[in-house]
């Protein structure tokens, strides 16, 4: 995939700074080779103090208007959890912080053995409770299989989407307005939009066309459903590890000692729809490998050398044993239909209905409701730009 393991030798155009190359969506450099992503997470870190005083300060606010907010109501806020490092650390921090969490998970009937256990272990040890939404294993399985037919890289978005959509429901039902999420520029970068979309009408076209049962207990998140939660309902996203100073390895070590937490592997790879992706399908099918996201993160904060993160990057991806095997079971797939709909030429999502033109057009709307924090800053960085076609 990658064209030469050694980085001085490579005939690609390499960020100066990360190991962003010139393959990546919308990518451009500076007279110093400096990447406009190194630049985007400078601005951001400057602008939300990462890891400073400012950061610190401005976080301490929050977590004040949280209790505030929640007073009288058995939670005060909502994080998302998947058995991963990040969200199982937010977990502890927001009790650290004297909040009173309700955890919330979205089941896509994937997970892997290791992450179910992490949930239990850690929510037993800090007294949290569990919300769950349990899709229909062969709905679930269903759509990743509309989306595997529509040769399209974002096979995994239907997750994505419908986490962000439970957690508005749960917030709703039980009053909170804030939903946490451990989501960090510094340690994993913000992907480019790329072969990386996802909204509801893509997920819902897609499905339309390429999938063979009724939708109904996937929780779906539309343009209106979108707006009602972020205007009228107004919860507010709140990504903590923007302001504070965050160590995932550090993070990954306590969780290990204190809830006998366990590592799944590598990023990412604590679902096994997940680890498809990452580890087989967007290699191979789509000639991209996100790891670089994480990677470049490392390289920024200066915990690997460019050198070193390039080398990893050439090495094959880390894939549980039998996990295309279960892949291929799971969705009714034959050895030859597996092998057919890989060989075919990849499509972009632009080939898809979606939102994205709807979201350029909101643009100012979607500013100020990321500045409130009632939309995700990166969803507004991310999908309320134009981006060219032949970026995609």
């Amino acid at each position: 995939m990658i064209e030469n393991q050694d980085l001085s030798k490579t005939n690609l155009k390499v960020c100066s700074r990360c190991i962003y190359d010139e393959r990546v969506a919308s990518i451009t450099f500076d007279e110093n080779g400096v990447c406009n992503y190194c630049h985007q997470l400078e601005k951001l870190k400057q602008e939300y103090g990462t890891g400073e005083k400012k950061g610190e300060e401005y976080f301490k606010k929050i977590v004040t208007e949280i209790k505030e907010a929640g007073k009288g109501k058995p939670y005060d806020c909502i994080v998302g959890v998947s058995g991963g490092t990040d969200s199982s650390y937010m977990l502890y921090l927001a009790k650290k912080w004297g909040l009173r969490p309700l955890a919330v998970h979205y089941d896509n009937t994937w997970n892997s053995a290791i992450a179910t256990e992490n949930i239990r272990k850690v929510l037993g040890a800090l007294d949290i409770d569990l919300y769950t939404h349990v899709v229909d294993n062969k709905e679930s399985d269903d759509i990743f299989r509309s989306f595997f037919y529509a040769d399209v890289a974002e096979i995994e978005a239907a997750t994505d989407l419908a986490l962000a959509e439970v957690m508005y429901r749960a917030a709703w039902k039980y009053g909170v307005k804030y939903v946490l999420e451990g989501h960090s520029f510094i340690t994993e970068g913000i992907s480019p939009v790329g072969r990386n979309y996802f909204d509801g009408k893509y997920i819902q076209s897609i499905h339309k066309q390429f999938g063979t049962m009724p939708m109904k207990s996937y929780p779906l998140m539309t343009f209106s459903r979108f707006l009602f939660w972020s205007m009228f309902a107004k919860i507010k996203k709140i990504r903590p590890f923007w302001y504070i100073d965050y160590n995932k390895e550090e993070a990954r070590a306590f969780l290990e000692k204190e809830y006998g937490w366990k590592y799944y592997g590598g990023h990412h790879l604590e679902n096994r729809m997940t680890a498809f992706f990452h580890g087989i399908y967007a290699p191979q099918k789509f000639r991209t490998d996100f790891r670089n996201n994480t990677l470049s993160a490392l390289v920024r904060n200066g915990k690997l050398s460019r050198e070193e993160a390039w080398k990893e990057y050439n090495t094959p991806p880390k894939v549980e044993k039998d996990l295309l095997n279960y892949f291929k079971k799971r969705l009714g797939l034959s050895d030859e239909e597996y092998e057919r709909v890989m060989k075919r030429p990849p499509k972009s999502w632009h080939e898809y209905p979606t939102y994205k033109k709807r979201f350029e057009t909101l643009r100012p709307l979607f500013k100020i409701l990321a500045e409130a924090n009632l939309v995700p800053m990166s969803f507004y960085l991310k999908y309320c730009f134009p981006i060219d076609k032949e970026e995609k």
